[in-house]
């Protein structure tokens, strides 16, 4: 009975890779029509009306694949990602628009969370590689085991499997993305931002979500909505008081975003709880900032309090409203299945491999 679910399930996959073959041409295609209309459109709204079309098959796009793995990590490339990098070259920032890119870097650069490597790799960047290495063979190492483990999930207290799915969640998104910036560094030479800095070393809110988690979102949503909010806040309310609705307005954009990539994950309607999540945790941040501001040094409190108050303040809430909205999804159950897939499709072309050596060897 496994063994036929398992036999559907490849089939699927097989027209999900098809379909991933189909969405990826068209962003390069369309990418390349964007790079070469740069050219002869100027930057301001008539670049963004000419790049509206592009913008909106982004959104499309991801809508054609429907696993967990391939098609999340697309829409949050493509619909995401992407489209902000689109919006910001409209009016000529952000990372596409490097004097001289080249079309390759640009196709790079905008499918994919990438940067052009600004600094000498022998320098200070190499000295810790030792380290990441142990940091993610751990990390690897956990991930395994967490899947193992998912085997005993009926003598496993429920709090704690939404324990082990939290982080199950950092170390996917992470490892993936480290294993792209290796590629990008070998192929192109580009470097791959990093994804995240170690969360649970946060001893704020503002430590981790301005440096430490979803590093990549945070530099994109900075020039795209923090910046311009703030902006407008300074004319309205002055210096002062203008962070505080530009970080607002940025809260709510990425909860739009969320809300978005976990439609493209699971096809239902949104309950806006995610909304709240991120509304709740954009509403503390504001009050610790506005705290700090008032007391300064006065309520400093020792590294290990305010870490241990942070990383419980976030797995509590993220337990409590972002996980549980991503399990309506069924990503775990769909996960364990394209592991599976993929954990035969491994065996069987191991064994196909083994026979055709024993074939050859053969007199």
């Amino acid at each position: 009975m496994e063994d036929g679910v398992l036999q559907v399930f490849k089939k699927g996959m097989e027209g999900e890779i098809n379909n991933s073959i189909m969405v990826w041409t068209s962003v390069y295609i369309s990418l390349s029509c964007c790079f070469f209309a740069s050219k002869i459109i100027p930057i301001g709204f008539l670049r963004l009306l000419a790049f509206l079309p592009v913008i909106f098959l982004f959104l499309v796009l991801p809508l054609y694949l429907h696993t967990i793995h391939l098609g999340g990590m697309t829409a949050f490339f493509i619909a995401w990602l992407c489209n902000f990098k689109l919006l910001m070259f409209c009016f000529g920032i952000g990372p596409l628009s490097y004097p001289s890119i080249s079309l390759l870097h640009f196709l790079a650069i905008g499918s994919l969370p990438i940067k052009i490597q600004q600094q000498d790799p022998s320098s200070k960047t190499s000295k810790h590689v030792p380290i990441a290495s142990i940091n993610y063979a751990i990390k690897t190492l956990l991930l395994v085991l967490f899947v193992r483990a998912y085997d005993y999930v009926d003598h496993i207290h429920p709090k704690v499997v939404y324990f082990m799915y939290a982080f199950h969640m950092y170390f996917v998104l992470e490892l993936a993305l480290v294993g792209l910036a290796a590629l990008a560094r070998a192929l192109l030479g580009l470097e791959l931002e990093p994804q995240f800095n170690e969360p649970y070393l946060s001893t704020s809110l503002q430590d981790f979500w301005g440096r430490r988690w979803n590093l990549m979102v945070t530099r994109i949503l900075r020039p795209t909505v923090y910046e311009p909010a703030h902006k407008i806040s300074t004319m309205i309310l002055g210096r002062q008081l203008a962070s505080l609705p530009a970080i607002l307005a940025t809260f709510i954009v990425s909860a739009i975003m969320h809300e978005l990539m976990f439609y493209y994950l699971g096809r239902v309607r949104p309950r806006w709880v995610v909304t709240l999540f991120f509304l709740l945790h954009g509403f503390c941040l504001v009050a610790e900032i506005a705290i700090k501001k008032a007391l300064g040094d006065r309520l400093r409190l020792p590294r290990f309090v305010s870490r241990t108050l942070t990383v419980v303040f976030v797995l509590a809430t993220g337990l409590g409203m972002f996980l549980p909205e991503l399990l309506k999804c069924n990503t775990d159950i769909r996960a364990f299945q394209e592991y599976a897939a993929v954990g035969k499709f491994v065996k069987d072309l191991g064994h196909a491999l083994m026979a055709k050596q024993i074939t050859e060897t053969k007199p």
